[in-house]
Formats: C-alpha cells, sequence, structure tokens
C-alpha cells in the first residue's frame, strides 16, 4: 500500500525508471539463484595413479558437466592452473606431514599461501584449504595437538593477504569420529576426540567456515551385508528406519549419517557450524569375498545421490537446501594401497568416457529434462502400477523412495489432480509410475522389489493423469524444491520435517511484481 501511494506521487518518467529498476533486480535475483542450482555437487580428484589424463584435458571433462567443485588432496600447481577461467570451485590440502612446520611459525603458513594459493588466485577459484586428512586418527599424539595452531595459521596468513574471508580453513574427519550415530538425532563425538574437537569448532564458527566429513554408505553396508541395508544404502526402495527420538522416517543411509554428524555439532553448541561431504561414493570391483562393489551398484548409488541432491529436498534435520558434496572419485586410482575395493571408485575412465551414466555430463542432464516437442507422440511401454497382492507397508516404503528423489508428488499432496482417493495404494501407484516414466525402456525400473507391474491399460481417471516418458516433472528441472506428503514421515515427525520451498517462494514475488505493474500501468491510463 504504501509503495503504490508513493508510486502515484511520481512522474511518469521515474516511475517507468523505478519500475526498469525494480525488474532489473529482480532478474538478478532469479539469474543468482538459477546459477548456483547445483554448486552442492563436487568430485575428488585423486592422483595415486598412472594412467591419468592431463590436467588440460580433466579441465575440458569437467567443464562438460555438472560438477561445480573440485577437491584436490593436496595443491597440484599444473591441475589448479588448468582449472583457471573455467568457473569450477576448488579445494586444496596441506598434507598431514606439513602441519608441525605450519604450527609452530606463522611464517610458514605464509610462504605456503605464496607458493599455493597467490600465483593462481582469483582465476583458479580456491574457496577452502583443507588442512590434514583424517588427523585425529592418527596415533601420533603430537600431529593431533598440531592440527588447530596449524589452521589458525593458515588462516592468519590469508587474513595477510586479504583473503581471510574469501577462501576457508578447516580439516577433513572420518566418520569414526562419531562415538555415537545410531539414531540420527542422537549423534555424538566420541568423548575421546571431544576436547580435541571443541577449539577446532570454535575456529571453524569464528570464521566461518565448515565441519568437513567422510560418510560412506558403503562401509556401513560392508559392515551389515544384509539385502535390505544394501537397499537402504543405495537410495532404493526400503521399509525405513524410524528415529525412536523424533519419529522421523530416514529413507537412506546418506542422509542418516549426515544428520548424525548435525547432531553431533549442536551436542558440542555448533548447530549453525554447516557440514560438509568431503568423500562419499561406492566402488565398482573388488575381490571375490568383497561383497558389494558392483557397477551396478555404484550407478545407482551415485545416480541416486546425485537425483537425491538436486532435489533440494535436503536432510529430515537440516531441510530444504542440499549438503555440499564432493563424490569420490574422479578417475580410479591404480596405484592406491588397501583392499582391492579403493581403486575402483572412478567415476571417468582415463580416457575420459564415463566408467557409467549418472547424468553428470550437461548434454544428459539437459535431454533428461527436456519434453518431446509439442505434437509429436511418446513411445512408452506402457505404466507402472502396483501388483494386486502389493502390502500397504510395501508401498508405503516406494512412496517415501520415489517422493524422496526428487520426483514431482504434487499431484498426489493435497489439492493436488491426484489426491483422491486419499489411500496409500492409489498415492503409490502414481509415484511408482512417475519414477517408471523416467526410464520407460528399462522394465526394471518397474520392479519396486516385485511389488509393481508393467501395463497397457491406462490408469488415468477423471482430472488425474498419469503421465509417460517426457511428460515427467523433477524437481531438479524447478518443479518443486521440497516435497511434503502426509505419507513420507510419521505424524510425530511432520511437524519436524518441514522445509522452505524457495519455488514457492517465487510466488509471492511474481504476486507482488504483477502487482507493481498492474497499478503502474493504471497510473499510466488515469
Amino acid at each position: 500500500m504504501i509503495k503504490s501511494l508513493a508510486m502515484s506521487f511520481l512522474p511518469h518518467s521515474y516511475a517507468s525508471m523505478a519500475l526498469s529498476i525494480f525488474f532489473f533486480l529482480l532478474l538478478i535475483l532469479f539469474s543468482v539463484s538459477s546459477g548456483n542450482a547445483q554448486s552442492y555437487i563436487g568430485v575428488n580428484y585423486g592422483l595415486l595413479a598412472d594412467n591419468l589424463p592431463p590436467p588440460s584435458d580433466t579441465a575440458k571433462l569437467l567443464q562438460s558437466t555438472s560438477i561445480q567443485k573440485v577437491r584436490l588432496y593436496g595443491a597440484d600447481p599444473t591441475i589448479i592452473k588448468s582449472l583457471a577461467g573455467t568457473g569450477v570451485e576448488i579445494v586444496i590440502g596441506v598434507a598431514n606431514g606439513d602441519l608441525p612446520s605450519l604450527a609452530s611459525d606463522v611464517n610458514v603458513a605464509s610462504q605456503w599461501i605464496d607458493v599455493n594459493v597467490l600465483p593462481f588466485y582469483p582465476a583458479s577459484k580456491i574457496i577452502l584449504i583443507n588442512v590434514g586428512n583424517e588427523i585425529l586418527l592418527s596415533n601420533d599424539l603430537n600431529l593431533v595437538n598440531q592440527l588447530l595452531p596449524a589452521m589458525q595459521n593458515v588462516h592468519k596468513a590469508l587474513e595477510a593477504v586479504s583473503l581471510g574471508g574469501k577462501i576457508k580453513v578447516s580439516t577433513v574427519h572420518a566418520m569414526t569420529v562419531l562415538g555415537q550415530s545410531e539414531p540420527p538425532s542422537a549423534g555424538l563425538f566420541a568423548p575421546s576426540y571431544q576436547a580435541g574437537l571443541k577449539g577446532i569448532l570454535q575456529f571453524l564458527s569464528d570464521t566461518g567456515s565448515s565441519f568437513v566429513i567422510n560418510p560412506y554408505p558403503f562401509f556401513a553396508y560392508l559392515s551389515d551385508p544384509r539385502p535390505e541395508t544394501l537397499s537402504f544404502c543405495l537410495f532404493q526402495p526400503n521399509p525405513g528406519r524410524v528415529d525412536s527420538n523424533t519419529g522421523i522416517k530416514y529413507m537412506n543411509m546418506f542422509d542418516a549419517q549426515v544428520d548424525a554428524v548435525h547432531s553431533a555439532l549442536k551436542s558440542m553448541g555448533f548447530e549453525k557450524v554447516e557440514v560438509v561431504v568431503a568423500e562419499t561414493g561406492w566402488p565398482t570391483s573388488g575381490d571375490i569375498n568383497e561383497v558389494g562393489p558392483s557397477v551396478e551398484n555404484a550407478k545407482a548409488y551415485n545416480g541416486n545421490l546425485i537425483a537425491h541432491l538436486r532435489s533440494m529436498v535436503g536432510t529430515p534435520l537440516m531441510p530444504g537446501k542440499s549438503v555440499d558434496t564432493y563424490t569420490f572419485a574422479l578417475f580410479d586410482e591404480n596405484l592406491k594401497p588397501g583392499p582391492s575395493f579403493e581403486r575402483s571408485f572412478g567415476l571417468f575412465k582415463p580416457d575420459l568416457s564415463m566408467a557409467y551414466d549418472i547424468g553428470l555430463t550437461k548434454t544428459t542432464s539437459s535431454q533428461a529434462s527436456q519434453s518431446p516437442p509439442l505434437g509429436k507422440e511418446t513411445t512408452s511401454t506402457g505404466w507402472c502400477v502396483p501388483k494386486e497382492d502389493a502390502t500397504e507397508e510395501q508401498l508405503q516404503a516406494s512412496l517415501d523412495w520415489v517422493c524422496g528423489q526428487g520426483i514431482d508428488c504434487r499431484p498426489i499432496m493435497p489439492g493436488g489432480a491426484c489426491f483422491e482417493p486419499n489411500n496409500i495404494a492409489s498415492h503409490a501407484a502414481y509415484a511408482m509410475n512417475l519414477n517408471f516414466q523416467k526410464s520407460p525402456e528399462n522394465p526394471t525400473d518397474c520392479d519396486f522389489s516385485q511389488t509393481a507391474r508393467i501395463t497397457s491399460d491406462n490408469p488415468s481417471y477423471n482430472n488425474c493423469v498419469y503421465p509417460r516418458a517426457g511428460e515427467v516433472g523433477e524437481v531438479g528441472d524447478g518443479s518443486i524444491k521440497g516435497v511434503m506428503n502426509k505419507y513420507v514421515t510419521s505424524d510425530k515427525a511432520m511437524d519436524q520435517n518441514c522445509s522452505e520451498c524457495s519455488s514457492f517462494l517465487s510466488l509471492p514475488i511474481f504476486i507482488i511484481s504483477f502487482s507493481f505493474f498492474f497499478h503502474f500501468h493504471s497510473l499510466r491510463i488515469m
């Protein structure tokens, strides 16, 4: 009202200028939002191999993907330089062996910055320096005690060259830093680490940096190799696991692990410190006695992880946003020590071809979100519907899983065209078909643990239309950024699991903009 009144006293020329500025700022707002749409997807770039492609070729590969961040374990100058001008954000690392000298003298830290940062920044977008890797797990107590002083000196060196607010400093931790991770809401750091972590967490809080962690559902499966554990780890349909404290049902191990870390931070009084996932992945091969590694499982884990991140659903305790996540790894590392599977995490081969396709290349990701040309019939093998003997528990698990993957489940929400009949079977049928139509040429996508089948009979009814291939909306293409369904979480958890949906936020902005324009247009007519 005040805005409209003020506009009525402006000359038309000024009003026109004000209107132009308003819409220009609005355009910038949406440009920034869309430009950062996948800034949370990163990858680890390991160098323990003798068959890696040249860094310049790798830089071109990265530019052909939706990968926006790269984590290096060191500070290889050739790689850092090759990424200059690409827009790819870079995380570099301080070797564990360098901690003693960095901790003892800030001048050594300044020299490190002079050599590894200043020659490349800002053309190469260095955003974070990890001081050491999994230091707290070291048996070297002296090294553990030098971690915080080394981090502090690196930060001081950055501040001395006016980069303290632009390049953050942290360190990487293994999941074993937690003494308790189940249920996720009760996550706690191991007592033996709490004293050392207190100072580190205070440093992260004071400098606006993040707590960097390595969650691996793969290792959780190795310790509990049951079929239901595998489905839970791979983001596949499963019964879920209920947090007894909150009533929240977790549908995948990744969310459970990340939320356990968040809870541990909260227990130490540092709830506002952001969590960053430095490593997570799944191997494609291993020894005969190593359960879990396979191309199929690796594709399922990493593909579903990327879809989950793109959904912007977040985790139950950190809803409405995606945690910055660096998948492991860009290439296989054939010289890496340890079990056989340690050498088989690569997303790409040395010849730059994909080890398997998880939709990271810009071509495949854009094609996946494109609708077919108007007037052209889509080819589909039919529709996916539940089998008659599927139980409500099985259908509930499938419903929870699909709507947690970024699929547009709005039609089965209250007020949606497919909300009635309001029962699990009807809602699950719609959701199952949505998931299947993403790749209808693959019948296994209509399996759902043998509870679904493909039919040639169109199950659409009244105004509820079951889409076919090419007509499926996803969170990743902007249809919705948050899924709320009465069956996704338990009643106890609903109030705690409500996320803000930025796509809905754009609606009031549009209304305000339209009202602004309409009022101004009326003034001109008057």
